[in-house]
């Protein structure tokens, strides 16, 4: 049954607590004095875990993260109760409320999580204590925390699209979109359909290696490794969003996706999008740290430092890509619902809306600043940099050694951002839909799928790596 459910509410009226008016002073106190004790309490225990290395341990490590979710739990709330009890005003912002409601979830949901985490930790310290420090290293704790963000993100992504289609919510009249697909005629759907199956398990099976590599080689346990492995991981992911969708319609000749699955696929295709440029962006610093300061590269890249990046690198993309997507779900989509792509790409869906598309566009051209044209300076920056510190160099074997540590991550920097170039940059033709599928295709298949190979044939130590497994599993006797 479809309903007209065009929303007149743009703000909704928080009554707040149940205090009597000549209290209020008295109970802004109270709260303000705790919001600040949560803060600068938290904070505290995060400085001293980071400043004293006898805290460098597994529960320490959880024990930080806790910290931080709880100070980012209470701001989602205490600012605003405090502000409406100081001001007397009662009003929040539509797109105030449902945010509010996203992060509370996360964190809520995060905080449970990393508690599971702690009480595990404190499972194997008692009653396996001879294997603690193999069980739990440091590739599991930052798993179990990684593990934590992705699914509270998910979870609390769930009820947020959930509740942007109540009726108080500017829903669509659409339950579906179509998707049309690569322009690719019928006889020939059977041999696509086999390649991009071939391309999409060459990069889950090829990025699983690389994964696997660097975990099982301590030589591997470097920084620069440590990013890839990562970078691995977005790219399974990436090309995970789209490529199974797109796959089964071409298999079935099906072409609809639910509009929830439609915004699902948005808000991840951003999300691992965004993970991959900022990832690569930290490569890029590693990169220039190694070569330009190379006496002082293991006390610049410290641990430390590698986990901030990274998981700044998650919140970023995380923050980024659900401003899009709430922006998105406000918008009406009556009568048209064809898509002219195979998977829903926020472009596309502008295009379709019948609402005013103003905002959603000022969003992409500032925010995108923000996660490609930002991230993309600094990469060329630190090249720059490091092509100056090159010349400087005598040494043809040194200026050979410098370029070979570079060279894969520069041909990964080529292919994803000359995609995006080509596709936002460049002036566009009569069969602008065309080119736009095709560089899609670029960067969420072909890309993904040829970053194990970049990686792998251009880099001794990767080849080294996988020499010595291989050997192991042939020579072990059994």
């Amino acid at each position: 049954m479809r309903r007209d459910n065009q929303s007149s509410v743009s703000e909704f009226l928080l009554l707040g607590l149940p205090i009597y008016p000549e209290k209020q002073g008295l109970f802004f106190a109270l709260f303000l004095g705790m919001y600040l004790t949560t803060v600068l309490g938290n904070l505290l225990i995060i400085l001293l875990i980071r400043l004293d290395s006898r805290l460098h341990t597994p529960m320490y490590f959880f024990l930080s993260y806790l910290a931080l979710t709880d100070i980012s739990f209470s701001s989602v709330t205490a600012p605003k109760m405090l502000f409406n009890m100081k001001t007397q005003s009662q009003s929040i912002a539509y797109a105030g409320c449902v945010s509010q409601v996203y992060f509370f979830l996360m964190l809520g949901c995060l905080d449970s999580l990393l508690l599971t985490s702690m009480a595990y930790d404190r499972y194997m310290a008692i009653c396996h204590p001879l294997h603690y420090t193999t069980i739990m290293n440091q590739s599991l704790c930052f798993l179990l925390v990684v593990v934590s963000w992705v699914l509270s993100s998910t979870n609390s992504l769930l009820h947020t699209l959930l509740l942007a289609r109540l009726s108080f919510y500017n829903q669509s009249s659409v339950s579906e979109f179509l998707l049309l697909g690569l322009p690719i005629r019928p006889e020939k759907q059977g041999l696509f359909y086999i390649l991009f199956l071939v391309m999409y398990l060459t990069t889950v099976l090829g990025n699983l290696l690389i994964i696997l590599l660097i975990r099982l080689d301590s030589r591997l346990h470097t920084p620069m490794y440590f990013f890839l492995s990562h970078l691995a991981l977005t790219d399974i992911s990436l090309s995970s969003v789209t490529a199974p969708k797109m796959l089964f319609n071409m298999q079935t000749q099906s072409q609809s996706i639910s509009y929830a699955g439609c915004v699902s696929q948005v808000y991840f295709f951003l999300f691992f999008a965004d993970i991959d440029s900022f990832l690569l962006t930290s490569m890029a610093y590693d990169r220039y740290v190694a070569i330009c300061h190379p006496l002082h590269y293991t006390t610049i890249m410290s641990q430390n430092l590698c986990f901030l990046l990274v998981i700044v690198s998650w919140v970023l993309s995380v923050a980024s890509a659900l401003l899009h997507t709430l922006l998105l779900a406000r918008l009406s989509f009556y009568g048209d619902n064809i898509i002219p792509h195979f998977f829903c790409d926020l472009s596309a869906l502008l295009k379709l809306s019948s609402s005013d598309t103003t905002v959603n566009e000022l969003v992409i051209l500032t925010v995108g600043e923000m996660v490609i044209t930002v991230p993309f300076i600094c990469i060329l920056v630190s090249y720059g940099r490091i092509g100056a510190t090159i010349l400087k160099v005598p040494s043809t074997k040194g200026i050979c050694k410098a370029l070979s540590t570079c060279g894969s991550h520069l041909s990964v920097v080529s292919l994803y951002y000359g995609s995006i170039i080509s596709l936002y940059f460049l002036p566009s033709s009569n069969n602008s839909n065309e080119k736009d599928m095709i560089v899609a295709v670029l960067y969420t298949l072909v890309t993904p799928m040829l970053n194990p190979f970049i990686y792998s044939l251009r880099n001794r130590d990767m080849k080294g790596a996988l020499g010595n497994i291989l050997t192991k599993g042939i020579f072990t006797p059994r």
